[in-house]
């Protein structure tokens, strides 16, 4: 007979776990055998004692087995089924280019995503913003849309990875997120359930980011890779800046307009621009669809440059519920924020290091983001015109421009953009957009 105590125990004590013991526990989380302080227990167990490679290995392949599993062999799709995975950031619009660019190379989407909370901005949040938009199909019409047009990005359903649904909940109200094994599990999970062929993990890193180190991020980085590939699904990362936001601005509505200007070639920030070009090159030599990142960098381009990239996302937008000219016409789709107007830089000098974080913050204040999972949205606030590393400054100079609901929101987010951007007399250190690309041979090198 299993007991949830005595399985518990074992790795309170650090004794190694069998992988039906790992099964029985999690089949008990998804039907609800197992109480929620006894997942609370063994997540702290975790948290302390870790898990071995085996052991991380085996609950994700659990919790990916927690319910429903989609396959896509029976469609017989002429290229590969492909996602990444971002850990989160501020102004990280690349999933709403990446997916049909990617489409336009001949690979397959099926991009899961979530909600933004605190400081991060969610996928889901940015496409919410456009009207009409429907992200939960049925299965039957997601697939139908993977096919026909190559991408979809949609909410996660409770029929996928159920498990982790409430393994999550639970960790977030008990201290045990940080977790670098639970957080492997339950990012895989959910993208083994989706049936990809491959993954790639794109792990922030600074100010901005989840993890609070660049060695955190590596050991995440490197967890995620061997699991991943252990587990049966082909899965690189890289390791990616977050020291200020991806893009020169942040918020819903205002990423999403961002994501059309980039795939239209009405502008193109070169920071986004490289992460995008970055991971979208790893996704077609991870999926067979190019032999290296030269010649995947140039069908990409061609993607960009032909338009192709950009119908594919008016298509997908179409097809979801959302206005058939948004690409065209996006401007007139959203609701422009009451009041909008630059915070200005208290003193000359060169734009220093970034509390990127702080400044996820302050769209959050705005209403742009989550601090209760609860919390509805305004999705006409958030920053444009951000200032970057190493820009000259004067007093008259706009750090950015607040689109805000009214002027109490507005000062405070002024009050929090100027805390969260140095002016200083010398220029920052120049940090590398990609830090470090790992691949499964890498990881079997460093073993």
């Amino acid at each position: 007979m299993f007991l949830p105590q005595e399985f518990i125990a074992r790795k309170r004590d650090g004794l190694p776990l069998e992988r039906a013991d790992i099964e029985r526990f999690v089949a008990g989380i998804t039907d609800s055998s197992v109480a929620d302080s006894q997942i609370a227990a063994f997540g702290m167990a975790v948290f302390f004692n870790g898990l071995s490679m085996e052991e991380n290995v085996n609950l994700t392949l659990a919790m990916r087995d927690s319910g429903r599993r989609m396959e896509w062999r029976d469609l017989d799709l002429p290229g590969p089924v492909v996602d990444k995975h971002s850990t989160g950031g501020v102004g990280d619009v690349v999933s709403l280019m990446l997916g049909p660019m990617i489409a336009a190379c001949g690979g397959f989407v099926p991009m899961i995503s979530g909600r933004g909370l605190g400081h991060t901005g969610g996928t889901l949040d940015k496409l919410s913003a456009i009207p009409g938009y429907d992200p939960f199909p049925d299965a039957a019409r997601f697939r139908e849309l993977v096919r026909t047009i190559g991408v979809a990005i949609i909410g996660q359903t409770n029929d996928l990875a159920p498990a982790d649904r409430r393994f999550y909940a639970t960790r977030d109200i008990t201290a045990t997120v940080e977790s670098i094994p639970l957080i492997t599990a339950s990012i895989l999970s959910k993208k083994l359930a989706a049936g990809l062929d491959s993954l790639v993990m794109d792990v922030k890193t600074g100010s901005g980011a989840f993890m609070p180190s660049y060695e955190k991020s590596l050991a995440l980085a490197q967890r995620i890779v061997e699991v991943g590939n252990g587990a049966g699904m082909a899965t690189s990362a890289l390791i990616t800046d977050m020291s200020q936001p991806l893009a020169c601005c942040a918020g819903n509505a205002i990423e999403t307009a961002e994501a059309v200007r980039y795939l239209t070639g009405a502008a193109r920030t070169p920071r986004l621009h490289e992460i995008t070009m970055a991971l979208c090159a790893e996704m077609l030599i991870a999926g067979g669809l190019s032999p290296d990142e030269t010649d995947a960098r140039t069908r990409l381009q061609a993607a960009l440059d032909s338009g192709r990239a950009a119908e594919i996302f008016g298509r997908m937008v179409a097809a979801m519920g959302g206005p058939v000219d948004f690409v065209e016409n996006y401007a007139r789709h959203f609701e422009a924020a009451p009041l909008v107007r630059p915070v200005l830089a208290e003193r000359a000098g060169i734009v220093g290091e970034m509390d990127c974080r702080g400044m996820g913050m302050a769209v959050c204040a705005l209403g742009g983001g989550r601090r209760l999972a609860s919390d509805v949205l305004d999705f006409r606030v958030g920053l444009t015109d951000l200032v970057e590393r190493g820009q000259p400054v004067d007093a008259a100079t706009p750090l950015a421009v607040i689109h805000a609901a009214d002027e109490a929101s507005w000062q405070d987010a002024a009050r929090r953009v100027r805390q969260a951007i140095v002016v200083a007399d010398a220029a920052p250190e120049v940090l590398p957009l990609v830090c470090r690309t790992l691949r499964r041979d890498d990881i079997l090198e460093a073993s």
